[in-house]
């Protein structure tokens, strides 16, 4: 069979013992790096300061939202190099998110940039964001029902691009701005989602490979967010948020009413405008 002795169909033919002394191996190569041990460590951890800056570069995945942007800016604290990963899917904002994406990477100098599309998830549907037929809702923060923005298992295609991009690039985090307090309770945002992807991410790469999954902002409220964004001088008045318009955020859909709410909340002035 060809490839390179790093192939995982190569190293697993020697049987399951060999298999745990990879892992072994695996293990005390993360630990010399200065990396947690473990194959979820620290992968959930809000604050990630106690981890040292040994990694040259992070992939940080930017969607033009406000999570995403001071995500990256802890990203960009956190390590030598950052860079930014825009995935789009045939979302009704799908320019001016991108036109978001491209202003934060300009704001932090960034070089390394990459913009793909999954236009597939358009075409499964099944998303207020994605199909024509399903209006985007009025918000309502009281409900406890999944809302029709949720786009199925979209954060899922997005860490799997985030991870392929990571291992060619030697990468060693990828940072994703999720969001399970004080969110819409989109379940692919969960922490035990998190907690899963990161064991694929583990035995579905090479042995030499170690990609840790960051979530900083996971346990936050959208409050908080924007406290520690204004802390760390993350440009807020650049992101974007809403889910219905390009122009004006419409101020009513289910994003709008979140991120209205966290700037009131936080005692700050949200410096975008809004039609209503």
């Amino acid at each position: 069979m060809g490839g390179s002795p790093d192939d995982k169909d190569f190293v697993y033919d020697d049987g399951p013992g060999d298999a745990s002394l990879e892992d072994e191996s695996r293990a005390h190569e993360g630990s010399a790096a200065g990396i947690p041990d473990g194959p979820n460590a620290d992968v959930l951890d809000g604050n990630s300061s106690h981890i040292p800056s040994t990694s040259s570069l992070a992939i940080c995945l930017v969607s033009g939202g406000m999570d995403s942007c001071v995500t990256a800016a802890i990203a960009r604290r956190e390590n030598d190099e950052v860079a930014f990963l825009h995935v789009s899917y045939g979302q009704l904002t799908e320019r001016r998110e991108r036109r978001a994406f491209e202003e934060l990477a300009d704001f932090y100098g960034v070089e390394k940039r990459l913009a793909v599309s999954l236009e597939h998830l358009a075409r499964i549907g099944g998303s207020s964001l994605t199909d024509a037929s399903i209006p985007v809702a009025e918000a309502d923060l009281a409900s406890r029902r999944i809302p029709t923005s949720y786009v199925p298992f979209r954060n899922a295609h997005l860490l799997a691009v985030a991870t392929s991009w990571a291992e060619v690039n030697g990468a060693w985090r990828v940072y994703i701005g999720a969001v399970a307090e004080d969110s819409s309770g989109y379940p692919d945002c969960r922490p035990e989602f998190y907690e899963a992807f990161q064991r694929t991410i583990d035995v579905g790469t090479r042995p030499s490979t170690r990609v840790e999954i960051r979530t900083p902002v996971i346990s936050l409220r959208k409050s908080e967010i924007i406290r520690r964004g204004v802390e760390l001088g993350a440009p807020l008045g650049l992101t974007w948020s809403c889910y219905r318009a390009e122009d004006a955020a419409c101020g009513a859909c289910d994003s709008c009413a979140l991120r209205l709410r966290a700037f009131r909340e936080a005692g700050v002035r949200d410096p975008i405008a809004y039609a209503r």
